[in-house]
């Protein structure tokens, strides 16, 4: 029996034609033949020009994803091996890969998958159904290609555990691929030590996209005061310390992190230099700006204050208010190091977000350098979710 066949509504898949992965439901005009969600199918043009295949979905917005744009290309193992293979020849050229993320979904041409890799162990975040039928072979193909570099992977964890799976009609799950392992993992990064949590901590543990940023920083903390904020492990604030910082204060919200983000300090030595808090950091920058406090170099690493578009305003509220605060706490010629990792908060928005927050403290920004992702999460052009984080250095001058 052949695959069903989509056919696009005429003057629709304009991200498809422009390079784009998805297919969005209000695309389709019709769909000939039998399937099941997570199939892959054949997809048409409106005039029967024949575009690739992909896998589809019924439960979801995007109805497809896309897996290739050759026609007759079978979606099988020696594809996928291609695909693993392509990864990390891309990692091993661009970044320190001893802790990466080797598979970044659609940017890797493997749409719904996220694979990291955290020294000797792997772990998987799959977020679409059809390539959670993949899941066992493309970990398969990544170990052997692996190996082939004389890499042994200890364990694979699964931490498809985000609510995005709901929305997929799948259930949010996290176990062990194979068998069970220690999931405290050590890894190091730009010197600095961690133990990462990739069963209970943050999404797949510890937030890789940093990585260059967190390097970019060190150069401004030697001798410094530094208060880091939203610090979830103690990443930005201990490459301060590791850097010479006079003294550093890293705050988060989470009792968990701040506990492991102390045991990392310990782990570098770094214990009587680094010290964390756990507070809501809204609460605690209006507190030290009362009690005088001035610092050298201010870090602002919050979470995505929006996933939607319709929480925009309220998220642009949020950016301005956090801003605005640190920039007040930074000392005149001082730094500040900002971001935003929401895909909604665009560049345009984040970058007049900042300048509307230095308006209202009436102080000047020199911007140092702008940066985005780590390039083992690059930015594919034409599928713009795959652009998520902006971060900006700057140093702050008081208007006189």
């Amino acid at each position: 029996m052949g695959e069903a066949i989509v056919t696009l509504k005429k003057g629709e898949g304009r991200s498809l034609k422009a390079g784009g992965l998805w297919i969005y439901d209000n695309e389709i005009e019709t769909i000939m033949g039998t399937f099941s969600d997570g199939d892959i199918v054949a997809v048409h043009d409106f005039d029967g020009y024949r575009m690739g295949r992909g896998f589809i979905n019924q439960h979801s917005r995007i109805r497809i994803r896309m897996m290739t744009r050759d026609k007759d290309q079978q979606i099988d193992r020696d594809f996928l091996k291609m695909r693993v293979r392509d990864a990390w020849a891309y990692r091993k050229k661009t970044v320190d890969t001893s802790s990466c993320r080797v598979i970044f979904g659609e940017a890797d041409f493997l749409p719904g998958i996220v694979i990291d890799k955290f020294s000797d162990v792997l772990v998987v975040e799959s977020l679409a159904l059809g390539i959670d039928r993949l899941k066992q072979d493309i970990v398969d193909c990544l170990r052997e290609v692996l190996g082939e570099d004389g890499i042994r992977i200890r364990g694979v964890y699964e931490r498809s555990d985000a609510k995005v799976r709901l929305q997929e009609g799948m259930e949010r799950y996290k176990g062990f691929i194979g068998d069970p392992f220690d999931t405290n993992v050590e890894i190091t990064e730009n010197g600095v030590r961690y133990l990462v949590d990739v069963r209970d901590g943050q999404k797949t543990g510890f937030f890789l996209d940093q990585k260059y940023n967190r390097l970019a920083v060190q150069k401004l903390c030697r001798d410094a005061k530094v208060l880091d904020c939203f610090t979830h492990t103690g990443s930005f604030a201990l490459n301060a310390g590791i850097a010479g910082a006079a003294s550093v204060l890293g705050v988060d919200a989470s009792e968990s992190a701040v506990l492991q983000a102390s045991k990392n300090a310990v782990l570098n030595h770094l214990q009587d230099i680094v010290r964390f808090q756990c507070a809501d950091v809204f609460d605690l920058l209006p507190r030290l700006e009362a009690a005088g406090e001035q610092y050298d170099v201010v870090i602002l690493d919050p979470p995505a204050f929006t996933k939607s578009r319709n929480s925009v305003k309220n998220a642009i509220k949020g950016y301005r208010e956090i801003n605005m605060r640190g920039m007040k706490l930074v000392k005149d010629g001082g730094f500040l190091a900002t971001c935003s990792c929401s895909h909604f908060m665009d560049y345009e928005l984040f970058t007049q977000t900042i300048a509307q927050a230095t308006k209202s403290v009436h102080c000047r920004l020199r911007q140092v350098e702008y940066r985005t992702q780590s390039p083992d999460h690059p930015i594919l052009w034409s599928a713009d979710e795959s652009y998520y984080l902006k971060f900006y250095i700057f140093q702050v001058r008081r208007e006189r």
